[in-house]
């Protein structure tokens, strides 16, 4: 395989339609594979976490039951799931909504925190009465490691706890922010036309967004906002989206990866801008790409989970998105980005809630303003935090900080949320 076709596999594998939150809904695609293999009626659930999946889930809608949390999302699971549908195993939520809540109450389930430095970890446990089954997701959203039936194992894919198993493509160890430009600058435009269909979903997202009362609506709040400026309006439209997910709108989105928050982030501001400075249809879709791709690069050295706000490599990548848009070069994008290192480093993500949008809000500010600087050729000195002469190596130093030295920080998130009053 040729690296252009590598690329456009990395994306296609990392920008997939996600109904809801993704954390809950791999939990909920664990219990259904676990459903499924212990083949016959689940008496009792248990589940093993990582503390970055029970953030995530503890404080977020759950598609179509207007409830929050993992227990409904499990139950859904229970009476409806199957798990060929992937991130979207709970799209059809809205319909067994009683019929989970009627399972849930005469059901038990046991979710504990694992003992596990994996980032992305859920282990579920199913009973029956005859049968007992375990299955494992690990590292990534959709990753099975471990499926036993009984005392038969059918997949062993787990690695020693001290290794990074982490599923990294070989175009990842090797990747570039360069490469990332050139390949949305230079690919030939019939093989990127597949970005728009992100467009087409997340758009309607935002709409509903702007038309109902989601979350805090924050969006809707931005968009009507009587000094709504070009930004506003665009940054508007993107919350909404994501007031809309969170708040638990049986939706599909699609995600960036493993998060239905970057993918709005991604795609939403860089049509919009496109759109009001009259860009082509290829210039939007070569935009697109950039933005996606780069957000993809960015978070490949963060992590997929982190206490690293997700909002913060996608920005990223909305940057770049725009000043492509606006005729900047590579090299101010470059700036742009480091201009956003130096800025947005350190936002914590504190779990997935209605709130997010004010993340989204904050960094998309953020991209804005570093845009702006960037296209007057404004970039903070090489001297200065964290930032260096060489792009890579910027954004290496910021995903060291997210993946390793803000450990301590998410134990002292998940323990807060944990123990409020």
């Amino acid at each position: 395989m040729n690296r252009q076709d590598a690329i456009k596999k990395l994306m296609q594998q990392n920008i997939v339609v996600a109904v809801g939150c993704t954390e809950p809904v791999a939990v909920a695609l664990c219990v259904a594979k676990a459903k499924e293999v212990l083949n016959e009626e689940v008496l009792d659930v248990q589940l093993l976490l990582s503390k970055n999946i029970i953030k995530n889930a503890m404080g977020v809608g759950i598609p179509g039951t207007g409830m929050i949390g993992l227990p409904i999302a499990v139950a859904i699971s229970v009476v409806c799931g199957k798990s060929e549908n992937k991130l979207e195993v709970l799209q059809e939520g809205k319909t067994y909504v009683e019929e989970a809540k009627v399972w849930l109450s005469s059901h038990k389930i046991d979710i504990e925190a694992k003992d596990t430095d994996k980032k992305l970890y859920i282990e579920c446990i199913c009973k029956g009465k005859n049968n007992t089954s375990k299955v494992i997701i690990a590292d990534n959203h959709t990753n099975f490691i471990y499926i036993q039936s009984n005392d038969e194992v059918i997949l062993n894919k787990q690695c020693n706890e001290t290794d990074d198993c982490e599923e990294k493509d070989d175009i990842l160890k090797t990747l570039s922010a360069k490469e990332v430009y050139d390949y949305a600058l230079n690919e030939p435009i019939e093989n990127l036309s597949w970005i728009y269909d992100t467009v087409t979903l997340n758009k309607k997202c935002s709409e509903v967004g702007l038309e109902g009362n989601y979350g805090l609506q924050i969006g809707k709040t931005l968009y009507n906002d009587w000094d709504k400026s070009i930004r506003k309006e665009i940054i508007g439209r993107t919350c909404a989206a994501s007031d809309a997910r969170m708040d638990g709108v049986t939706l599909p989105i699609y995600s960036n990866s493993g998060s239905g928050n970057q993918g709005i982030t991604c795609t939403l501001p860089v049509y919009y801008y496109g759109v009001k400075v009259n860009a082509s249809q290829e210039k939007i879709t070569r935009a697109l790409i950039l933005s996606h791709l780069m957000s993809i690069y960015i978070k490949s050295k963060i992590g997929r989970l982190s206490a690293l706000c997700g909002a913060v490599n996608a920005s990223m990548g909305v940057a770049s998105g725009i000043i492509y848009l606006a005729n900047g070069t590579f090299q101010q994008i470059t700036f742009a980005i480091k201009n956003m290192i130096n800025t947005i480093t350190g936002m914590v993500c504190d779990g997935a809630k209605p709130s997010c949008a004010l993340k989204i809000a904050t960094t998309l500010n953020s991209a804005f303003d570093s845009v702006t600087l960037a296209m007057k050729n404004i970039v903070v000195d090489e001297t200065d935090g964290i930032s260096e002469h060489d792009i890579d190596k910027s954004i290496t130093s910021m995903g060291k900080i997210g993946r390793y030295a803000m450990d301590a920080t998410d134990d002292m998130i998940l323990d807060i949320m944990t123990h409020k009053e």
